[in-house]
């Protein structure tokens, strides 16, 4: 899980930035070109020149090549699921805490854009166990993991089935550190949660809706097992910076979901009393809601584009295997100094 360093060889993700800022990302192979209404750049003029290279095009125009940051690689891959951002992926591990060596639980994995930012900060010394319920999802995640790391990370398992069924199979109790839950209903998964997660340790759900919000802190309240929740939501607004022109962006990322946090009590404790106005209304048995996408605003995708999506992942992550066996066997030449 290092970072990848030297000069760029086939299979590589490549970022290229051209002369009006447009970004465009490729995968290198033998024979590939690139073609725009700018001219053509050969993939073969890219490989072999180190990272942060400027490359000319058949036009004379001229690219500027990296390898695509986390973030730049999550907003362009392939997408099974809707993807966490980063703006809202670097809040989780800060207000979830994930630090190196610790065991953390994610449901569901999605397109894997989450889980890249959870494996970065376990590290090798720690774990992390991906829930998801459908297999076709995983697919896609489990490509775009490995095509960014270049390997599946030995640190992370993925795990089939409802979390609610499947994480009392999985984890001993007691025996996680952090949960993030990233699902429709997190509120029917909770007991589950509670009893896996060590004392003191921190659960985080990311919902779309501000009814969603409210009902799982109403629940976790209603349980006893945790602090007093804490929400937040995160925008994230650009600046133009040119000499004295300096104005915020035209466009930015504002609302993509809420955030809330609560930790583990130790078992048999009694939270303090938090004194609240009384809500008017409450979740009953008459109030429940049908928790499905369409109903809180996603867009379900269809199996036909699944499939495509799943195809583009794989396609990708064995490019990122053939870069990995050729850096392997620079490795293991002999050096002639």
């Amino acid at each position: 899980m290092t970072a990848p360093r030297g000069p760029f060889r086939y299979g590589d993700r490549v970022q290229l930035t051209g002369p009006k800022g447009k970004l465009q990302t490729i995968t290198l192979r033998e024979g590939g070109e690139l073609h725009s209404h700018l001219g053509m750049i050969a993939h073969a003029q890219i490989e072999g020149q180190p990272d942060g290279s400027v490359i000319a095009n058949s036009g004379g125009h001229e690219f500027l090549a990296l390898r695509p940051l986390l973030k730049d690689f999550v907003m362009s891959m392939p997408r099974g699921a809707a993807i966490v951002y980063p703006k809202d992926a670097a809040q989780i591990v800060q207000q979830a805490d994930i630090f190196p060596g610790a065991v953390v639980v994610e449901a569901g994995v999605g397109s894997g854009a989450l889980s890249m930012s959870l494996l970065r900060a376990v590290g090798a010394s720690g774990r992390l166990m991906s829930f998801e319920r459908r297999e076709e999802f995983a697919e896609v995640a489990r490509a775009n993991v490995e095509t960014f790391f270049g390997g599946l990370p030995e640190q992370w398992s993925i795990h089939f089935g409802d979390l609610a069924d499947a994480l009392p199979r999985d984890a001993e109790p007691g025996s996680v550190d952090r949960v993030v839950l990233d699902m429709l209903a997190p509120w029917e998964v909770m007991p589950a949660v509670a009893d896996a997660l060590a004392p003191g340790g921190v659960v985080l759900c990311y919902v779309a809706t501000a009814t969603q919000l409210s009902r799982v802190a109403e629940f976790l309240r209603e349980m006893g097992d945790f602090t007093e929740p804490e929400a937040s939501e995160t925008m994230v607004r650009g600046w133009h910076v040119d000499g004295l022109a300096v104005r915020p962006d035209h466009r930015m990322v504002a609302h993509t979901g809420f955030l809330i946090t609560a930790r583990r009590l130790a078992p048999g404790s009694i939270p303090p009393e938090v004194k609240r106005r009384a809500s008017k209304r409450s979740y009953g048995d008459a109030d429940q809601e049908i928790w499905t996408p369409g109903a809180v605003g996603d867009r379900e995708i269809t199996d036909k584009n699944l499939r495509k999506r799943i195809r583009e992942a794989e396609k990708a992550a064995g490019g990122a295997r053939h870069a990995a066996s050729l850096r392997d066997a620079d490795a293991s030449e002999p050096s002639l100094d």
